[in-house]
């Protein structure tokens, strides 16, 4: 009974058979599954993506992005030439802060005051007692403090020392200085 290789079917000998992919263990892959399973799962991804995208940006940011745009978009629609009678533009370049502008501190003021007028945030209470003693990052005590130096004296010796070689100093000044 042996049959020559010609006579056996073309298909039960595999021609123009699908090429079968095995994993290390040796089980069956089937690819055009697998790459529908990547394609959802790289969709999903790009969708959490996404929405953490939107998440991650401030609320605050998103605000100030879109009234920028909004004021690139209004600015377009004006002439480019401007003229002095321009009502706009006049307010606009009042409301510039400028650094040598000697008016600055009060203008700022006055826009903080106009601000707080609205809501009545309560200032963080402060110390109201004797005056502390001097340290050297010159920071207030807290409002709760009882007046009581409770340091080891680092502070106290600091600015001892500091005013004698002041003092040092100064001595050697004026007597390099004097007439002799």
């Amino acid at each position: 009974m042996s049959v020559s290789l010609l006579q056996i079917d073309a298909e039960a000998l595999g021609k123009n058979a699908e090429t079968v992919f095995r994993d290390k263990g040796g089980k069956r892959r089937n690819l055009k599954e697998e790459k529908l399973k990547q394609r959802a799962e790289d969709a999903k991804k790009e969708e959490m993506n996404e929405k953490y995208m939107v998440w991650g940006k401030g609320m605050a940011q998103k605000a100030q992005q879109e009234q920028t745009l909004q004021e690139t978009l209004h600015e377009m629609d004006k002439p480019l030439a401007r003229f002095k009678d321009d009502e706009v533009l006049d307010a606009m370049l009042k409301e510039r802060e400028r650094a040598e502008d000697p008016m600055l501190a009060y203008m700022q003021k006055k826009k903080a005051k106009e601000n707080k007028g609205g809501s009545k945030a309560k200032a963080k209470p402060r110390y109201r007692g004797p005056e502390p003693p001097p340290n050297r990052f010159n920071i207030w005590p807290g409002y709760r403090w009882d007046g009581v130096d409770r340091s080891n004296g680092f502070e106290k010796e600091f600015f001892a020392k500091m005013a004698n070689k002041k003092a040092v100093a100064d001595m050697a000044y004026k007597w390099s200085v004097e007439d002799m």
